[in-house]
């Protein structure tokens, strides 16, 4: 009896229990699992791939979705990866059929003897499962259904299969979903390229994304990184030499997601609005690549040229003072200073600090992420004016100043500053109209407004090659002579008041000749021109060049550039006389390709020599680029003689008071515009005109994107002819030093005979245009 009591009785009531235990599970078994959901989503799988946007040349420059996710083949994963996940979430992966008993044991007793912070037992499979299938709340239920669906997908697909669901689906912060897109995210590199230290850092932010996540927290990510390193270890899948390497290695992140190496996210967000159009929300999750006509290289140079011409340009206007400033503690912890910096974001090189302590000899200050750096005299010296004690308080750089830093040529911090003012820059193929570089602001982070496409500015004299084509048609020549004197117009003729124009330098040189008028500028030619020609008539004839005719009404102030254009508008303009007479279509997509590769839609351009997109004769583009060479070679854009190039052309362009500054130029295979201005249109300074801040830029790109290209000799058209003339009277003359070009039935007049020698000369008569 007492045997049955204390032996027995216990026995029975565990076997009972058991008993009733089997029951429910079979039970539950029998009512859950016809319940459970179709695994289809996981044995055909189908992915949110974002939509991608690439250079011609391949390289990615945009990316658009709620989910950030490269899809990989498990073959495709490196071992190192492989190890690193498996001794993070899943050791006994391989051995388990979808629920690791030994691992749900191991974490009971962790979680019963600690007392302290919970451990759990998922497995992959298991978190497959949830994934796919369930929500994260932590109930009984929730972690059944979890457990059947492990066993179900393990019943249909292999254990690579399930790991490369894994390594695609899972959630990894910073909107990356799967180990490949995240180390492009983290890193900037494709998974074959991970190190150890990184792969062991990719590998332990499933457990917690956002507690591990190595750009808001990176030292818990350190710590994280460190267990994962040591549990490699431990299941002997690393060595003890690429252990402590492994540990001891610095890891660079990336700090901003949206950093693909390349600067063309106005590219990209056209794109995108192109896309969105034509195919709705879907265009978010179906992964289509989108190939655009822009080269990587000459992207690259307008990017650089662009922002070097603009702070150029800002640089020579002084210095502001500070972006803002916080009220710093004495002895500040580092949570206040990055709670300063939260709402000033990097510009590429032009980063944010908040400063700790100035003089006008030494400023130290802290820049995002815990650096503290200190800017020497050399690095002060544009900052200057700020850093004295007669410094207005709102200028004055002082302790919880928010200033700009950027490394100078020596590897220094330098203070600097954010431009007030604006630029665009825009180059295509005047073959095609492909656009093989288009930069539409400073930063697209901070001003979304595309300049190139969305900016109506005045062109100012950029705009008179067109008034002189129209020119040309009316029988003038570039050695028409005109008068380069004061004009006073009538009201009715400006569609506003009395008009006093004047030579953008005062000075007035009398008689000259078309092509020198041109290259000088002379407002007051153009003016003489244009009421030679009628308004009218230039009205119209500017449509042919692509402008709108209601945004260039017919007034004399046409000629000095008064009405409205885009960038890309003069890009394509400027192309008709690159390519010879044909109005070419810009395009900026070259294919639409699925996530399978078929290709969706190709791009069909224009093409110049195509006779119905002739819109110029081939012997007015031939003059107006011979002209437009001048202009280059000693007129208002002299500065691009250092090229060292015979074969560019193009024209400058300032507006009345300074408010707009243009340079738009070309070679035979290349059309490039740029433009600086305010936002908020105002003067940009007496001295900065199309050549002082256009110009630069257009020769930054230049110089890079025509390295290597040979030069073009120009080729006569059919009804040229040449001859010598006089270059004060533009008359014909076998002594002449300047050989100028003509339509054969607009010949140089000749000069008159010479008299008899007792006779007094007979003046000579010039081309002349009142």
């Amino acid at each position: 009896m007492t045997f049955f009591r204390w032996i027995a009785f216990p026995v029975a009531l565990i076997a009972g229990l058991a008993a009733i235990g089997v029951t429910l599970a079979v039970f539950v078994l029998l009512i859950a699992y016809p319940n459970m959901p179709s695994i289809d989503a996981v044995t055909d799988y189908r992915p949110k791939i974002p939509l991608r946007v690439y250079t011609a040349d391949g390289a990615l420059i945009g990316e658009f979705g709620e989910e950030r996710r490269s899809v990989v083949a498990i073959q495709d994963v490196p071992k190192t990866l492989k190890d690193a996940v498996l001794a993070a979430e899943d050791e006994r992966f391989y051995q388990h059929q979808g629920v690791d008993y030994v691992g749900v044991m191991r974490a009971a007793y962790s979680n019963l003897v600690s007392g302290g912070r919970r451990q759990g037992a998922s497995t992959i499979t298991m978190q497959v499962a949830r994934n796919f299938f369930l929500s994260s709340e932590k109930t009984v239920t929730r972690k059944l259904y979890e457990a059947l669906l492990a066993y179900k997908i393990e019943s249909e697909l292999t254990k690579e299969q399930i790991l490369e669901l894994y390594v695609n689906q899972i959630y990894l912060g910073q909107r990356a979903y799967g180990f490949a897109a995240a180390s492009q995210i983290y890193f900037g590199k494709p998974l074959g390229k991970l190190s150890v230290a990184e792969a062991a850092m990719l590998a332990g932010l499933p457990k917690a994304p956002s507690a591990y996540n190595p750009v808001a927290n990176p030292k818990r990510a350190k710590q994280r990184q460190q267990y994962v390193l040591r549990r490699m270890r431990e299941l002997e899948t690393i060595t003890e030499a690429q252990y402590e390497e492994a540990m001891n290695a610095p890891i660079t992140v990336r700090r901003e997601i949206d950093d693909f190496g390349l600067r063309a996210e106005f590219v990209a967000e056209m794109v995108r609005q192109a896309l969105f159009d034509r195919y709705g929300p879907d265009v978010y999750t179906l992964g289509f690549r989108v190939y655009t006509t822009i080269q990587k290289a000459d992207q690259e140079a307008a990017y650089t040229a662009l922002r070097k011409g603009l702070l150029d340009y800002d640089r020579r206007h002084g210095y502001r003072g500070p972006e803002g400033f916080a009220d710093l503690p004495e002895n500040a912890a580092e949570e206040a200073l990055e709670e300063a910096l939260a709402e000033h974001t990097d510009s590429d090189d032009l980063v944010p600090a908040v400063v700790l302590a100035a003089s006008p000899k030494q400023v130290v200050a802290y820049r995002r992420g815990g650096e503290t750096v200190t800017i020497g005299e050399p690095g002060l010296k544009f900052a200057q004016s700020a850093l004295s004690d007669k410094a207005p308080p709102n200028r004055k750089i002082r302790r919880g100043a928010i200033v700009r830093l950027q490394k100078d040529d020596k590897g220094g911090w330098a203070v600097a500053q954010l431009p007030d003012a604006e630029a665009a820059f825009v180059a295509i193929a005047p073959e095609t109209g492909a656009i093989r570089a288009l930069v539409g602001g400073f930063d697209f982070n901070r001003n979304k407004f595309n300049h190139v496409t969305q900016a109506w500015r005045q062109p100012g004299s950029s705009f008179k090659p067109f008034i002189y084509s129209a020119a040309l048609e009316r029988g003038f020549t570039p050695a028409t002579v005109l008068l380069d004197e004061p004009v006073v117009v009538d009201a009715a003729l400006t569609g506003g008041q009395v008009w006093e124009p004047k030579n953008y330098d005062g000075k007035y040189e009398g008689p000259m000749r078309m092509r020198t008028a041109l290259a000088k500028s002379k407002n007051m030619v153009s003016i003489r021109i244009l009421q030679a020609i009628g308004p009218r008539f230039a009205q119209e004839y500017v449509t042919r060049f692509g402008f709108d005719s209601e945004k260039h009404p017919a007034y004399l102030t046409m000629a000095l550039g008064a009405g409205s254009v885009t960038p890309l508008q003069m890009a394509r303009a400027y192309g008709v006389f690159a390519n010879g007479g044909y109005l070419v279509e810009p395009y900026v997509i070259e294919k639409i390709v699925d996530d399978r590769g078929t290709v969706l839609a190709q791009a069909n351009p224009t093409r110049a020599g195509d006779a119905s997109l002739r819109v110029l004769d081939p012997r007015n583009a031939f003059l107006m680029n011979s002209m437009m060479q001048d202009v280059t070679r000693y007129g208002t854009a002299a500065r691009a003689n250092s090229l060292g190039r015979r074969d560019i052309a193009g024209k400058t362009g300032t507006t009345n008071e300074h408010v707009d500054a243009w340079f738009a130029g070309y070679q035979p295979s290349l059309v490039a515009i740029s433009w600086i201005g305010f936002d908020q249109p105002k003067n940009l300074g007496n001295n900065e005109t199309g050549g002082a801040a256009a110009l630069p830029i257009w020769i930054g790109y230049m110089g890079r994107a025509l390295k290597g290209v040979p030069q073009v000799a120009p080729v006569v058209p059919d009804g040229i002819m040449s001859a010598r003339i006089d270059t004060d009277t533009g008359l014909a003359s076998p002594d002449g030093k300047h050989v100028e070009f003509f339509y054969r039935e607009h010949p140089p007049q000749e000069a008159p005979p010479a008299p008899a020698p007792d006779t007094a000369p007979a003046p000579a008569v010039p081309q002349f245009v009142q």
